[in-house]
């Protein structure tokens, strides 16, 4: 047996996983079913992350940080307002500043286009890695003692363990048996990037409008990303229009925040939806990241959730690989579960019911929301207990998160 660990999903959670793993000591094979240069964009392709201040630890104790510090641009300060569907908006009910947390800035903004290049790179000089690209995991059998893999191109591999990080359909949770629980949410989210004619000062701002929120994201050069949730039905007349009326649209709602944009690059859309797995293990399987739970982007913290889960798994399997433990028993396995998935599932169900609650024209529920948001706000303890939960520094953190080494 060649490997330790067999990782379905070439994204961003499989690479981060593999490489936490081999620098634990491991070898692992990573099969990403997208070919070299699938994800070489030169621009904007609509995908940044806000990554959360525990999310950037874990990155330098990978040793990627350093690759893409240069791209990434601090949150210097968070901005939540209750719009109207003219456009207007209330003062906001919601405020943060980097000064309030005593680790550094809540978070990064990083674009996918250097993330994924960077956690390539990482992988390619690490020889404890084998990378496959363009190939794919077709079957799979779990034994007593390892769990055999077949791929696409015929080739039969054998690991102690396999890990689906391969989305929200993932095969390898459905070949396992693993049953997912979800529901669409009636909303697409409509991307892409502005230049601004003025500088964004690291503001990021989340707007709730009726149809849905709008998030203004800070990029490098002055630029923002905007994930805008629509209703399906407004969101694909919104989808069809010329760039042009596509922005008089838009800066009606959001120009008071922006000041004057212009759209730079294309523009994306994708539809809106929870899924959660009922289970993240079977026998000698565990999922990460998507494949384990894929949740609304109203907090920007899928990602984020998809690190905790590397960090956690990683760790758990170091650990029972220094007691001499069968890194995929059972039992073992069962810890990284009892770690993350009630942490995960919180955090999902919580944003659906944020979404619900804010996604709807009742003049009711507006004035309800806004008293209550502001009474957090008001409160130092529910305060600080927000921004902690963005930046990622609450609960039991795993030594990745905290920026040490396994």
């Amino acid at each position: 047996m060649e490997q330790d660990v067999i990782i379905a999903g070439g994204g961003l959670n499989g690479p981060a996983l593999a490489l936490a793993l081999a620098q634990a000591g491991f070898h692992v094979t990573l099969v990403d079913a997208r070919p070299d240069g699938a994800r070489a964009a030169e621009g904007f392709d609509g995908r940044a992350y806000a990554l959360a201040l525990a999310s950037q630890r874990l990155l330098a104790a990978l040793g990627v940080w350093p690759e893409v510090a240069r791209e990434a641009t601090a949150i210097e300060a968070i901005r939540t307002s209750d719009g109207v569907p003219q456009g207007a908006s209330v003062p906001f009910f919601l405020s943060f500043d980097r000064g309030e947390l005593d680790e550094g800035p809540m978070g990064f903004l990083l674009e996918d286009r250097y993330l994924h290049k960077a956690l390539v790179a990482a992988m390619a000089a690490e020889p404890k890695i084998r990378r496959l690209s363009g190939v794919s995991v077709v079957a799979q059998e779990a034994g007593a003692e390892a769990i055999s893999v077949t791929l696409s191109t015929g080739e039969a591999l054998s690991a102690r363990l396999l890990v689906g990080c391969d989305g929200r359909g993932s095969g390898v949770a459905g070949r396992a048996g693993i049953r997912r629980q979800g529901w669409g949410y009636g909303q697409t989210a409509l991307v892409n990037a502005l230049q601004l004619d003025a500088p964004h000062g690291g503001v990021a701002h989340q707007v709730f409008l009726p149809g849905g929120p709008v998030a203004i994201l800070p990029l490098s050069g002055d630029r923002v990303s905007i994930v805008w949730s629509e209703e399906e039905p407004a969101a694909a007349r919104i989808r069809d229009l010329p760039d042009s009326d596509y922005m008089d649209l838009l800066m009606e709602k959001i120009g008071h925040l922006t000041g004057p944009a212009q759209l730079t690059g294309a523009r994306f859309s994708y539809p809106l939806s929870l899924s959660l797995a009922e289970s993240y293990i079977a026998p000698r399987v565990a999922l990460a990241g998507d494949a384990a739970h894929g949740i609304h982007p109203i907090a920007g913290q899928g990602l984020n959730l998809g690190l905790r889960d590397v960090a956690a798994l990683a760790e758990v399997l170091a650990d029972a690989r220094a007691r001499g433990e069968d890194l995929a028993a059972g039992n073992v396995l069962e810890r990284y579960q009892t770690w993350r998935r009630f942490d995960a599932t919180s955090l999902a169900l919580g944003m659906d019911v944020v979404n619900r609650l804010f996604s709807n024209h009742s003049p009711l529920a507006r004035g309800l929301r806004g008293l209550g948001m502001r009474a957090v706000a008001a409160l130092d303890a529910p305060r600080r207990s927000f921004i902690r939960e963005a930046a990622g520094l609450s609960g039991e953190l795993p030594r990745l998160l905290q920026g040490r080494r396994l």
